[in-house]
């Protein structure tokens, strides 16, 4: 105590206080301003547009950008709130534009508001935030994400909508200055009227009429804004495999493939690429979401991973970009914790067959042995050879079947999918095909005698991971195991000893909550896994894995923080397929993209970018 009230006695300035003068950390600033950017947004948009709010007390507080007295004002207070909410999120992200545009913005606001209001509250909280972004602009470095011409579409339609909701309410603001009673009908005509610029059905006594039909212009403004600058705006494409990156990758895989069954994927045309920088170990990703999504462990040798980690980290600090594992191993996952500081939650588990211990007799073996048998007294035969070994007819019927029978409009798969069959690069991936010669119409068929299809991609130089899994629907039921196991029983000629088959979500806590003595926890837990497998057959995929008797591996998420892990979810979910936008040809980008450099380009070499198709460029943004 006596030291306490000697420091003051001195003329010390105590420690809090010396805190709350140097201001708030400078890596909190973003999401400070952020979340002030959003909630004066709000409040200036409730000013522009309840004529009491406006003239409240409260509004005081918030008056960083214009929004008072007279028509003029409250357009200019609903227009200004909306940018602010535009711009909220990109403050928080610390995206370089977006601060641009509050720099820009916060100066023009305190002087309309001055103007309007000569409110000086409003000129001081304006300059307090200004002061803030100018004092830390060294936070607000992110560079802009992966961008296609389908966000000018979705602006327009969000923005439609919201404007035509908002304009609703503006209509009804001032129920004592309408003139008769309006219908609805009559409103939603108004609003629509008002958002181009024309008077409409609506009448309203005194300026009132001024007052909606300026707020109504300049959401219509607004919108048309927006649209253009994004439908016009400079494309910035995401980063793409190029060819060189390709020829890197196989060298590793060459070497170290055997360590990661996932790690043949790493090979898919629509992911990116970060080298450690002895080159002797990669970290592949796709952004989706503003989620920078790695999948399986590092490429390459383990002692180098950590160069690897760091460029992949690089990367997402200087996009702002959310950084995520998904299924990564036990391995992986300690070295991505160790070298990040982030954290790992188990996921699911890797069906893996041995194939020296795979056999078909046996009780447990006996439902999968009568199916087989069943199925191959219908007269239905298999094959099964390494890709080259196919001719030009057999592999373009095989491409042809496997996207006639996907199910879907999308190609899923991101974390154990190729996404291609037989393309050059490709010839030790490995086909099991069955048919059925004795069919009726089978000559008239378009895939021959072709009845269903599995594609493995190689995993080192005794392994293999099962990548595609297609059926024609009218064969008989079993042509997957039919299939599962002809690959097995070929394995030992094709010096393969150990096959990866699906990832199994959640598979302990099936296999757990199923079991006598399971608590109610987990029972809830399994109920709930099995009612969303109506959607994502996550059950199904246990059961169909379990047949084979294999050994199970778990697979981990790695994340940043519990509350990004919804965020993940969703972006995984649209890497894998299960979530797709339906976008207008129009909007495709069909245009070569524009190289463009990785972040850490500016530190090393830079890395340069390959071309993608449309759709692989829709996909990505």
């Amino acid at each position: 105590m006596s030291s306490r009230i000697d420091g003051d006695k001195s003329g010390q300035v105590p420690h809090k206080v010396r805190r709350i003068l140097r201001g708030p950390k400078p890596e909190s600033v973003p999401g400070i301003v952020g979340t002030a950017a959003a909630v004066v947004g709000l409040l200036d948009i409730a000013a522009g547009v309840f004529p009491r709010f406006r003239h409240s007390r409260i509004h005081a507080v918030t008056e960083v950008l214009p929004g008072s007295l007279g028509p003029f004002a409250a357009a200019l207070s609903l227009s200004a709130g909306v940018l602010l909410l535009l711009l909220a999120h990109g403050l928080k992200r610390r995206k370089r534009r977006a601060w641009r545009a509050a720099v820009i913005l916060l100066p023009a606001g305190a002087v309309a508001q001055f103007t309007y209001r000569h409110s000086v509250i409003g000129v001081l909280i304006a300059a307090a935030l200004l002061a803030l972004l100018l004092r830390h602009q060294g936070e607000f470095n992110a560079l802009p994400d992966p961008r296609s011409r389908w966000k000018a579409l979705a602006n327009f339609v969000l923005m439609s909508a919201g404007s035509i909701g908002l304009g609703l309410v503006i209509v009804n603001s001032h129920p004592r200055r309408v003139v008769g009673d309006p219908s609805f009908a009559d409103q939603l005509t108004h609003v629509l009227y008002g958002l181009f610029g024309f008077e409409g059905p609506v009448d309203y006594a005194g300026r009132v009429s001024w007052t909606v039909g300026y707020s109504l212009g300049a959401l219509g403004m607004l919108t048309a804004i927006t649209t253009i600058y994004l439908a016009f705006r400079p494309e910035h494409p995401a980063a793409r495999l190029t060819a060189e990156d390709e020829t890197r990758l196989r060298e590793l895989l060459a070497r170290h493939g055997g360590r990661d069954s996932l790690g043949h994927f790493a090979l898919r045309h629509d992911k990116a690429v970060v080298f450690s920088p002895s080159g002797k170990a990669a970290v592949t990703y796709r952004v989706v979401s503003g989620v920078m999504l790695a999948s399986g462990d590092p490429i390459g040798d383990v002692e180098a991973w950590p160069g690897a980690i760091e460029r992949f980290m690089d990367e997402a600090r200087a996009h702002s970009w959310t950084p995520a594992v998904m299924g990564c191993s036990e391995t992986g996952g300690e070295v991505w914790t160790r070298e990040t500081g982030l954290d790992a939650l188990e996921l699911g588990d890797e069906a893996i067959v041995d194939v020296k211990d795979f056999s078909l007799s046996g009780r447990p073996m006996r439902n999968v042995r009568q199916m087989v048998k069943r199925i191959e007294r219908n007269g239905y035969t298999t094959k099964v050879r390494r890709v080259s070994e196919l001719n030009a007819t057999e592999l373009e019927h095989v491409r042809a079947a496997a996207a006639a029978w996907r199910g879907t409009d999308t190609e899923r798969g991101f974390s154990m999918a190729l996404g291609r069959v037989g393309e050059e690069g490709d010839g030790d991936c490995i086909i099991a095909t069955a048919h059925r010669t004795d069919e009726e119409g089978t000559a008239a068929s378009p895939y021959g005698d072709l009845k269903a299809v599995l594609h493995f991609v190689p995993w080192g130089p005794d392994g293999m991971s099962l990548d595609l899994m297609r059926r024609d629907r009218a064969a008989d039921p079993g042509m997957n195991e039919l299939l599962i196991v002809a690959a097995l029983q070929a394995c030992p000629d094709l010096k393969i000893e150990k096959v990866s088959l699906n990832f199994a979500m959640f598979r302990s806590a099936l296999a757990r909550g199923e079991k006598i003595g399971a608590g109610p926890v987990l029972r809830m837990w399994r109920g709930l896994l099995v009612f969303l497998s109506r959607w994502f057959q996550i059950e199904s995929l246990y059961k169909f894995n379990a047949k084979f008797r294999p050994r199970w591996e778990p697979r981990f998420v790695v994340f940043r923080a519990t509350g990004d892990l919804p965020r993940i979810g969703f972006a995984a979910m649209q890497a894998e397929g299960f979530v797709t936008l339906a976008l207008p040809r129009l909007l495709s980008r069909r245009s070569t993209p524009k190289e463009r450099p990785c972040a850490h380009a500016t530190v090393t070499a830079a890395k340069v970018v390959a071309p993608a198709t449309a759709e692989r460029e829709v996909q990505a943004a």
